[in-house]
């Protein structure tokens, strides 16, 4: 629990750090940077080229997971729950649990406000920590990608599942794609940090999906900013082998048994 207390403790003190990983050694890169590392399903399409992360499993948010713990040594370490796994309260409890105890993860993260609140509350019930998630919902959104919380509706209606998951007891919440005013009046009316992704700097925290803002994924989403061009250094590196192989520089006696 103190992992969970020292994020919460962040709130109005220190932004919160998270990011993305699906392997070992990003993951071990990150962990030295980051308070929360996340599974996403984004791995969909980082990954698998999968048009949409409701086509992501089970077994392969495990399998990644599994290679990310080994990288994780301090920072919390959060699961994404795919679509379709927690549609029941028992649905949940069940693939909560063997997400917790084959990849060892500190907590697991749904999508959705009122329409999951029971299985929200049956999961913390039965002591599975729970990040929540608002706004955009990839996994249930149909059609265009648009932001929330334009409308005075879509304000109050987010307002109302902020509350309600802080009530349920989740430890935090990531807040997609949420209009700059609306992310901000959450984030002020909440006990709870918000983490935003396209949610404006008033949220509590910022997480990225890694690939994208190293520069390896070719994304025109309006909140990705590319803070390195990682694909530059990566052909330098592969140029100069290929070079090295052809040449016969590489492998000298040095490199040879």
């Amino acid at each position: 629990m103190i992992k969970f207390k020292k994020i919460i403790n962040k709130k109005n003190k220190s932004k919160i750090i998270c990011l993305t990983a699906y392997s070992k050694n990003f993951a071990s890169e990150i962990d030295k940077h980051a308070d929360i590392v996340l599974v996403g399903d984004s791995l969909g399409s980082v990954l698998y080229n999968y048009s949409t992360t409701r086509k992501v499993t089970l077994n392969e948010m495990i399998n990644h997971s599994k290679s990310v713990r080994l990288g994780v040594k301090k920072s919390l370490m959060v699961v994404d729950m795919p679509f379709k796994s927690y549609d029941t309260n028992t649905l949940a409890l069940n693939n909560a649990k063997k997400i917790i105890k084959e990849t060892k993860c500190d907590a697991v993260k749904l999508e959705g406000g009122k329409k999951i609140i029971k299985q929200i509350k049956f999961l913390i019930k039965n002591k599975i920590p729970v990040m929540g998630h608002l706004g955009l919902l990839p996994q249930t959104t149909k059609g265009k990608f648009k932001s929330k919380g334009k409308t005075q509706k879509e304000k109050r209606q987010l307002l109302n599942d902020a509350m309600l998951l802080q009530n349920a007891g989740v430890f935090s919440i990531v807040l997609e794609c949420v209009q700059t005013s609306t992310a901000k009046e959450i984030t002020k009316n909440l006990d709870i940090p918000t983490i935003g992704i396209g949610s404006s700097i008033h949220c509590d925290g910022q997480v990225l999906v890694t690939d994208d803002l190293l520069g390896l994924n070719e994304t025109k989403i309006k909140f990705v900013k590319k803070f390195l061009n990682l694909k530059k250094y990566i052909n330098i590196g592969l140029k100069k082998y290929a070079s090295d192989v052809r040449s016969k520089k590489y492998p000298s006696k040095k490199y040879s048994y």
